[in-house]
């Protein structure tokens, strides 16, 4: 394996930000990182490990749900504009429908017939536009009551293996302290901390070419998941559970509050 160069890189040579063209993201970056950063500051590790160009998936943990816009922050302050999965209905909402259209977020319908199928069809363009796109592997928020992630779902594992694009893994912890899960309210003071840890792409290879069936993607979202979970362990300093969460086991829906 090559050595990092000793030698310092120019400006010239590093790859441009994508954040640095003009974009919907700038009025929002312009509207929330102020806010949210008298909320909390970021210790992010690694950070260099989240490539400037390129398509590929980010695959953070859910615990809180303020998720989104820390991770959402953390992509801006690495370089990249941040495009999650959105619920459908959030589109038809005046105002912030026209905000998640314009900044390319990509909505998934619940139920009907285009329940699933949006993701799928809009990675060809994710793909050809050298965008990345962030999938919370577990759908919703963890149900583990120690918030380890738990069981994912493989529309991470899916689109990456479908477009063979990288998965990039994150974990995070600290924004359970600015709003707890499923909190209506956001903690102001005193000002938290929250730690970041960007991982290596997550080898897939032992899946590519083979049949994307159940048992396969099953698999390969669990590879997603260990990855995720080594994260997180190395920001705790703790050992996730021998056994992940697996809701159905303790009869819980996957959807919706969970409260205990």
């Amino acid at each position: 394996m090559s050595q990092p160069s000793s030698e310092p890189t120019s400006a010239s040579r590093l790859p441009r930000k994508e954040t640095s063209t003009p974009s919907i993201f700038w009025v929002l970056a312009g509207m929330v990182i102020p806010i949210f950063s008298i909320i909390a500051r970021f210790r992010i590790v690694d950070g260099h490990k989240l490539p400037r160009r390129g398509a590929y998936v980010v695959a953070p943990n859910h615990y809180s749900e303020i998720d989104p816009i820390a991770i959402g922050i953390v992509s801006w302050k690495l370089g990249r504009m941040p495009r999650f999965l959105a619920k459908g209905s959030l589109f038809r909402v005046p105002v912030v429908g026209w905000f998640l259209r314009k900044s390319g977020q990509v909505p998934v319908e619940r139920a009907g017939s285009t329940r699933g199928s949006a993701p799928l069809s809009v990675a060809q363009q994710i793909v050809d536009d050298g965008r990345i796109v962030i999938i919370y592997p577990e759908g919703s928020l963890t149900r583990d009551p120690d918030m380890w992630p738990m069981r994912g779902k493989t529309g991470a594992a899916r689109m990456a293996l479908e477009h063979d694009i990288p998965v990039i893994p994150i974990a995070h912890w600290g924004t359970q302290q600015v709003m707890a899960r499923y909190a209506k309210k956001i903690s102001f003071f005193p000002r938290k901390t929250i730690d970041v840890k960007v991982g290596d792409p997550v080898d897939l290879s032992a899946f590519r070419g083979r049949n994307l069936d159940a048992a396969t993607l099953n698999e390969a979202t669990a590879v997603i998941m260990d990855a995720i979970t080594s994260l997180l362990e190395d920001l705790r300093g703790e050992k996730a559970p021998a056994v992940r969460w697996n809701p159905a086991d303790h009869d819980q829906k996957e959807t919706g509050r969970f409260e205990g």
